[in-house]
């Protein structure tokens, strides 16, 4: 894609400064961005300028200038010393004139907006004589960009008639003009043009006047070229045609005129100061013009025409192909000092330039096409690019993975995927009984077994399935003792609960429980932020442990589904995997690497809790409602009633992926995860295996790859695609975990970036 950037300057140079607009755009389109700034007077700038053409034109060079009598002081190394010095202060005067406060916001705007990679075409539009003298190409910008280059215009936006625009020629026709050579070699200019493949060169050598009319009135050109001596007087340009004859523009102008509707479109003054002659024919609106700033030397001209044509014919853009021949003159500023400055593009900003390929005979291919095939061929070349980005970048992320580093950051993900699902409604299969603030104020904490006694006695009344006491009872607590024994034993419906603690004491079960009514109620917490996100079922006890007096396999949760789902007559077993199944529902264990988890402790049969979207997990009633009757029997014939402790004073708030609540809620979450699973089919929490991760990070991989390869010429649009492709990652991910899968999101959008930025900077390497 080509950048088209323009540069309106209008003022004075010397006293007011100038009123500067930036356009920029791609070719052949509308501005994108259009600011507007200013650059101060300047002029030293003025005075450097003209000092340094004065260098310049004492050097004494054999220039292609009509000869005249010049008188030259000192030694020609001496004057080449001066004309390189008076240089170096013409250009740090420029750029320290570009570098003001006042033009920065436009000097930043580009470098913003701009890639190193673009082929950029640079518009100076002024009628400013003195602008139009500048070296602009000394501005670091076109160190920054090498596919930049500059051209001069006119603020007048014309496009001309063209009779015969969608004609084709069978070559590219050429009409060369070889005048008045006194002293000049333009022989090899004739050598240069005549080798020309596909060309079609009509040499014209000191012609007459009536002859250069004729042929641009009777034939239709390509290309116009002049060798020979030139300059300009005052503001008009003059070109000696033989050495009795000179002609201004303004004397073939009709001619010229007819030209450029025959289909003209490059006109190229290999002569001396050829600035006016631009200026000239800027009425003409020929679509691009070559000419030299300054008095040329003959060997200057004839190797510029060679680069030149060497580049333009073999496939670079006409704009390339001038700064590539440009800046090869270099190696001749030893003798030529600013052998560089000469050559300037002079381009009527209405016209798209054109290449050297489209001035050739096609059969009904565009420009447009043969770029876009072009660009197409350079995508399709730079694909493996992308497959090995995709694969590194994958086996990175895939390493750093299995090693635990993006644990946190995958959690946190999960966490907030969790939170963003859609509301649920509460489990009408359990009834809390909640142990608040105004029961411990009327009946004490601990409860006395007196209290939970008659709260049990109570509750069995209404007949539940399983009733659940989520509070220690290791030790008496009086009055009440020997009623809470007996209900202890005698309640087959009731299940305790005890919590170990390896290698230390933890709290024990009721002494008076049986065995099989007794459970555990710790919990797991993830280490680096505390949360709740997995639960325990079961275990195998430490039968050698001094300290494990909770010595039961299974959990509080697990104990009260199995009660309830048991009197159902639906039956449990254990895979060969040892996960836990009831009919076809397998609640399948968490391992050393599953999902999110990377290098966990993964002993015991633990799962991951799909938490229940709802504010509240189910019915709840105070133990005061209970025992004054305020309930309705309902909500405890054939349920599970959990008791335990809320009030905030003593109960335990735990972190958890949809935030802080109560120990007693967590566990009836999970027991409202079992029952959802075998009676509702509602989802368990499913990953992929470790290969099918890396397959799935590969795929986002290779996304973030092909996105960066097919807009790399436009960062906006790169980075924009980019987010869009996150965006649709992220629906993605949040569509799954509705359904219980659990995808690897960061991962995925850490493979994005990383293979877009992979495949964005060995493009740039390679250039």
């Amino acid at each position: 894609m080509v950048k088209l950037v323009v540069l309106k300057l209008d003022g004075n140079l010397e006293t007011n400064g100038l009123q500067v607009s930036l356009e920029i755009a791609s070719e052949g389109k509308r501005p994108e961005i259009e600011i507007a700034a200013q650059l101060p007077p300047a002029p030293d700038l003025i005075d450097c300028l003209n000092r340094g053409q004065e260098n310049y034109r004492n050097v004494g060079a054999p220039y292609r200038i009509k000869p005249k009598k010049i008188t030259y002081d000192g030694s020609v190394n001496k004057r080449i010393q001066e004309c390189q010095q008076a240089a170096k202060e013409l250009g740090n005067q420029l750029s320290a004139w570009l570098d003001s406060d006042q033009f920065r916001p436009i000097d930043k705007r580009l470098r913003e907006e701009l890639n190193r990679d673009e082929t950029i075409r640079l518009l100076i539009r002024t009628e400013d004589n003195y602008l139009q003298k500048l070296p602009w190409h000394l501005w670091d910008f076109f160190d920054r960009y090498p596919l930049a280059e500059v051209a001069l215009s006119t603020k007048k936006l014309e496009v001309p008639q063209k009779i015969n625009s969608v004609l084709r020629k069978e070559k590219v026709r050429i009409l060369a003009i070889l005048g008045h050579s006194d002293g000049l070699d333009i022989e090899k200019d004739r050598s240069l043009l005549s080798n020309l493949p596909n060309t079609e060169v009509v040499f014209l050598v000191e012609p007459k006047r009536q002859e250069i009319n004729d042929q641009l009135w009777e034939q239709s050109w390509d290309i116009i070229f002049f060798a020979g001596h030139s300059e300009t007087e005052g503001e008009t340009g003059i070109i000696y045609i033989n050495p009795t004859e000179s002609l201004t523009i303004n004397e073939l102008w009709y001619a010229l005129r007819k030209a450029v509707e025959g289909g003209l479109q490059l006109a190229l003054f290999n002569s001396c100061d050829g600035l006016g002659l631009a200026r000239q024919l800027d009425d003409l609106h020929i679509p691009q013009m070559i000419v030299m700033r300054e008095l040329v030397p003959d060997r200057v001209a004839q190797e510029f025409l060679k680069y030149f044509l060497t580049s333009f014919v073999s496939g670079k853009s006409f704009y390339l192909a001038v700064r590539s021949a440009r800046e090869r003159l270099q190696g001749m500023e030893s003798q030529f000092p600013c052998a560089t400055w000469l050559p300037a593009i002079c381009q009527n900003p209405a016209e798209i330039p054109r290449n050297w390929q489209d001035l050739l005979p096609s059969k009904n291919v565009d420009s447009s096409s043969l770029e876009n095939i072009q660009n197409i061929r350079l995508k399709i070349k730079n694909l493996p690019i992308v497959l090995l980005a995709s694969v590194v970048v994958t086996a990175a992320v895939v390493g750093v993975r299995s090693l635990g580093f993006l644990q946190a950051w995958e959690l946190q993900a999960f966490d907030r995927l969790m939170r963003s699902r859609p509301d649920e409604s509460a489990d009408s299969r359990i009834l809390i009984v909640e142990v608040n603030e105004n029961d411990i104020r009327r009946y004490n904490h601990p409860l006395p077994d007196t209290i939970l006694a008659k709260l049990l006695d109570k509750i069995q009344q209404h007949q539940p399935v399983v009733i659940g006491l989520n509070i220690y009872r290791d030790l008496p607590v009086q009055p009440g003792y020997q009623a809470i024994r007996r209900n202890l034993q005698g309640n087959k419906s009731l299940i305790t609960v005890c919590h170990f603690i390896v290698n230390k004491e933890g709290m024990n079960p009721p002494p008076t429980s049986p065995e099989k009514q007794r459970s555990f109620n710790n919990l797991q917490p993830d280490l680096f932020d505390d949360s709740i996100r997995r639960y325990l079922l079961s275990r195998t006890p430490n039968t050698i442990s001094t300290y494990d007096r909770c010595n039961t396999p299974y959990s509080f949760s697990f104990q009260l589904a199995y009660k309830y789902l048991e009197a159902k007559k639906i039956p449990i077993k254990t895979t060969e995997e040892k996960d836990w199944q009831f009919n076809d529902i397998v609640l399948k264990r968490l391992s050393t690497h599953s999902g999110g988890y990377q290098n966990l402790d993964a002993r015991g049969n633990q799962i991951l809790i799909n938490y229940r979207a709802t504010a509240q997990i189910a019915q709840k009633v105070t133990v005061t409602d209970i025992l004054t009757d305020r309930f309705d029997s309902a909500w405890i014939k054939d349920k599970i009633v959990i008791i335990g402790v809320t009030a905030e004073s003593i109960g335990q708030l735990e972190n958890t992926p949809i935030g802080k609540i109560n120990v007693l809620f967590i566990h009836a979450q999970m027991v409202s995860q079992i029952l959802s699973a075998v009676e509702n089919n509602r989802p368990l929490i499913w990953w992929l295996p470790q290969w099918g991760d890396a397959i799935w990070i590969w795929i986002w991989s290779f996304t973030g790859g092909a996105i960066a390869w097919y807009l790399q010429r436009s960062p906006l649009r790169l980075w924009l695609t980019i987010s869009i492709a996150i965006a649709v990652l992220y629906g993605i991910c949040f569509s799954v975990l509705i359904q219980g899968g659990w995808l690897a999101i960061f991962p995925a959008i850490l493979a994005i970036f990383a293979s877009a930025l992979f495949v964005t900077f060995s493009r740039h390497y390679r250039q």
